[in-house]
């Protein structure tokens, strides 16, 4: 009896290790993916801000990089991962999830649509600010506040 019970409690943490480490796993999937949009898309913000010099060919980089990340995203963010790994997700990703997913197929169409308009440093100043905001509301719903 007492090996039939130590089999059973091995079994079921085994499993639980293996239900967090895939926790874990996608958080850390997800948050690998968003911090690379993140440093490209600072790079190109500091071209908006005139702290580096316009660079075409790295705005559309940035651009396709944005189109590819949010192709796998919104797949990153299943029910077993709401917490661990200091993830910055609020619940409200759960609670409204078609609307957090639609927001990344709105990421997708305006980073789309800017890498076809954005041709020169004015049409840049145009039209990034139509991809970024995306962002940004994105943020203010569904990410903690930076301290």
């Amino acid at each position: 009896m007492r090996s039939r019970l130590a089999v059973v409690t091995a079994a079921v943490a085994t499993l639980a290790t293996v239900a967090l480490a895939q926790n874990v796993a996608v958080i850390k999937e997800r948050q690998d993916h968003l911090e690379a949009m993140g440093k490209a898309v600072g790079k190109v913000g500091k071209m908006f801000k005139g702290e580096d010099d316009f660079d075409l060919g790295k705005v559309q980089e940035t651009l396709k990089l944005i189109q590819d990340k949010v192709a796998v995203l919104p797949k990153l963010f299943p029910d077993d991962s709401k917490t661990g790994e200091d993830t910055e997700a609020l619940p409200a990703i759960w609670e409204s999830k078609k609307d957090f997913e639609d927001r990344f197929a709105k990421l997708a169409d305006a980073a789309k649509a800017a890498s076809v308009a954005i041709t020169d440093e004015q049409n840049f100043v145009d039209e990034w600010p139509k991809v970024v905001d995306n962002c940004k509301e994105c943020h203010k719903k569904y990410r903690k506040p930076k301290d």
